[in-house]
């Protein structure tokens, strides 16, 4: 097969791409626009390989697309490119609104215009794979509100409730695929997924803000009392699950994908601040850090995925567990500094972002 992946630069995108090279004989196309979360360093080990190919194209850019399409003919496309972050979102929803949802419907006419040029043969095992988040379906009762709460979660008929202008982004392009499939019969395949963490993360996320501020002894930012509930996805499994999901799920089906790790905030920063006390002693604890700030607008409570059915119907589930995923991420954080240090490039200091109302 050859695989082009947009947004294959950014976090998840990056770690699918180094998952199919490493484990398969596939090639990849990897379209992107090097915004500031996207970058081609995490690809490095495999930037000379003959199966990878690299093409920086906004994918609100019609021509660029039907270009990259007609010269490298992929058998898949998976759709990672999206502005990604919540904060980010409140500040300035703009851009979520362009790439999420104008960006989606332009790669989706150029995918349609392509996908009817195939032959029958191509044509019938063609696939459009649109990766989302589980934050389009809102938020969960917290276990302190409800005491049936671990009996709620979410599954692929959930209804949509998003509550960000990053998760009301995201249910958009949702729909926007599904509705190119009912209308216009493109084979398409959706998937959700749960909080991402791992190597390469972009320093503006919970983790790597923690990881990176504790070893300067910079103040550990938590949200309101840090009782937000997240399940908690380690991202190398996800990118197993993408994979598996590309290749054998059924078409116009949805698959959510989970971790089974549900945290509060508050003891992920507490897992992280120990496992750094162990690994890069001081004298005064990493815990003593913490700081409560406002909460940020709108912020959900709790999101809970089930992942049964891509288990059942595809046979995958995560390898890690919070404890052991966790604990590789921040040794990985400690072995790669320099490369914290350069993918920030002076435009982002790790400053609180989403206090704009």
């Amino acid at each position: 097969m050859k695989l082009l992946v947009t947004g294959g630069a950014g976090f998840i995108g990056s770690a699918v791409i180094r998952h199919v090279l490493f484990n398969t004989d596939n090639q990849v196309v990897n379209l992107d626009k090097l915004t500031y979360a996207g970058n081609l360093e995490s690809l490095l080990p495999m930037s000379n390989s003959p199966r990878y190919a690299f093409e920086q194209v906004d994918i609100c850019n019609r021509a660029e697309l039907d270009r990259v399409l007609a010269k490298h003919q992929p058998d898949a496309i998976m759709h990672l490119a999206a502005e990604s972050h919540v904060d980010r979102s409140i500040d300035g929803p703009a851009e979520f609104i362009e790439t999420n949802i104008v960006g989606t419907y332009t790669l989706l006419e150029a995918t349609r215009h392509y996908w009817n040029t195939l032959p029958d043969a191509k044509k019938t095992g063609f696939r459009f794979h649109h990766i989302s988040t589980d934050e389009v379906y809102g938020d969960l009762p917290h276990p302190s509100e409800s005491a049936s709460a671990h009996q709620h979660l979410f599954t692929e008929n959930t209804a949509y409730a998003p509550s960000s202008p990053y998760s009301a982004s995201k249910a958009s392009s949702d729909h926007l695929v599904r509705a190119w499939m009912r209308t216009y019969g493109l084979p398409v395949l959706i998937t959700n997924c749960s909080n991402n963490y791992g190597p390469y993360h972009f320093p503006e996320k919970l983790v790597p803000l923690v990881i990176l501020n504790a070893l300067e002894g910079k103040s550990l930012p938590v949200y309101g009392k840090g009782d937000q509930i997240r399940d908690w996805l380690y991202v190398e499994d996800h990118a197993r699950a993408l994979y598996k999901v590309v290749t054998e799920g059924q078409v116009g089906e949805t698959y959510n994908i989970g971790g089974h790790n549900e945290k509060q905030n508050i003891d992920v920063v507490h897992t992280i601040c120990d496992i750094l006390q162990q690994l890069r002693p001081k004298k005064n604890r990493y815990r003593d850090l913490i700081t409560y700030v406002s909460d940020r607008p709108g912020h959900d409570l709790r999101y809970a995925i089930d992942a049964s059915k891509i288990q059942q119907e595809l046979g995958w589930a995560p390898q890690e567990t919070f404890e052991t995923g966790i604990e590789k991420t921040v040794q990985w954080y400690l072995n790669n500094l320099q490369w914290c240090q350069r993918v920030q490039d002076g435009s982002y200091q790790r400053e609180r972002l989403g206090v704009e109302i």
